[in-house]
């Protein structure tokens, strides 16, 4: 396993916003349902790393990523709201489940952009967010996905590109519960939006010039 340890500078922008200003959107009724590519079927990670507007805006770039869909995972109250989750006392994280093609891109792959997009060192908080619903955390689906979130984060740990350890939390998959639709494709629909603007544009930016080689063709 190759490990890829460079890191991308997004941290300091997200400390002057933060993410989730409250609606009265209602609940999404997205379901998860089994997806095939070209015949073959497609694998899932599902990641915390953050306000998910930023993370979602970022896994939707990558060739082989079909579907990036916001949500909470990690938590023991059934179908939470935005609201309850930000309460902080239901568990969930903010998380990511993203459906992808392993035949373009490998789990490897997800988890180099996983750990060079979000600050792994800060416990419960990214830049301006703070709670355990900001926490980074992999939740793995199989043992193969452990195995290799675990080697990657010992390894990264001993690089030593971080000053401080790594606290990303490696746990079972044990739910996965869509967001509300306003948070769904948030970038895509609110780009012009000053969240969008300030955090998620330059933290793009910055991603789209360390993995080029890995983003989507432009239609």
């Amino acid at each position: 396993m190759k490990y890829f340890l460079m890191l991308i500078g997004i941290v300091p922008a997200g400390w002057l916003f933060s993410c989730g200003a409250k609606t009265d959107a209602l609940k999404s009724d997205i379901m998860v349902k089994d997806v095939t590519v070209n015949g073959t079927p497609a694998d899932t990670a599902v990641f915390g790393n953050g306000c998910f507007w930023c993370t979602e805006a970022v896994f939707q770039q990558l060739n082989g990523v079909v579907k990036v869909t916001s949500g909470y995972s990690g938590g023991h109250v059934a179908n939470p709201t935005y609201e309850q989750v930000c309460e902080k006392n239901t568990g969930h994280a903010e998380a990511l489940q993203i459906v992808y093609d392993p035949g373009a891109i490998s789990f490897d792959e997800l988890l180099e952009v996983f750990w060079k997009t979000h600050d792994p060192t800060t416990l419960n908080r990214q830049g301006n967010d703070v709670g355990p619903q900001y926490r980074s955390v992999i939740f793995y689906r199989n043992p193969s996905q452990k195995e290799k979130a675990e080697a990657y984060k010992t390894e990264l740990d001993k690089s030593g590109a971080w000053p401080n350890p790594v606290v990303t939390a490696i746990e079972p998959f044990t739910n996965f519960y869509p967001a509300e639709d306003y948070h769904q494709n948030y970038y895509r629909l609110n780009g012009k939006a000053p969240y969008c603007q300030y955090v998620i544009r330059p933290k793009l930016e910055k991603f789209e010039k360390v993995f080029k080689d890995k983003l989507k063709k432009q239609q």
